[in-house]
């Protein structure tokens, strides 16, 4: 149960930090190779970018998870008082939906992917772990976004505006 609870809490965010860590120290590495030793490691940038891939799509799953997405809130001023908390519920719902249609789409390159058994130029690492970042973010932020359409309903039905609980 505590473990289960750690990932609902903490999941991105140490995914994040862990691969922002290992990002920069894998970049600070190369530059002290390049510039100091004067002999530059072949696959270094290709595995920074590829983290760096994998950090965005985490990322996204985060900014779902606490509820810091951009939204246009001058939009939600249109609608009378009473109704913007149904409004921002149906934009919760869009935005899960959308998360469904990447993940799906996502899984389908990621299958065609894996058929073509492509590998990166510098390492030779199969691409397919690199495409399947959008899947696994989507995935994960369908997740969260489920989590924010029913505490958001929640909110509603108790009487508070459905405001961020992030």
């Amino acid at each position: 149960m505590k473990l289960l609870k750690f990932l609902d809490d903490k999941l991105e965010m140490v995914l994040c930090v862990a691969l922002m860590s290992f990002m920069s120290s894998l970049l600070a590495v190369q530059v002290f190779m390049r510039y100091v030793m004067g002999n530059s490691l072949s696959w270094s940038e290709e595995l920074a970018r590829y983290v760096f891939i994998w950090l965005v799509y985490i990322g996204v799953s985060y900014g779902a998870k606490v509820m810091k997405h951009i939204r246009i809130e001058a939009a939600l001023g249109l609608f009378p008082k009473k109704l913007r908390p149904y409004a921002v519920v149906a934009g919760e719902v869009i935005f899960l939906c959308f998360s469904l249609f990447i993940c799906y789409t996502a899984g389908r390159v990621l299958q065609r992917q894996i058929r073509l058994n492509q590998v990166s130029p510098a390492m030779g690492m199969p691409l397919w772990i690199v495409y399947a970042a959008p899947m696994v973010g989507f995935g994960l932020c369908a997740v969260r976004e489920t989590q924010n359409v029913l505490y958001r309903i929640k909110q509603l039905r108790g009487g508070g505006g459905g405001e961020n609980h992030g």
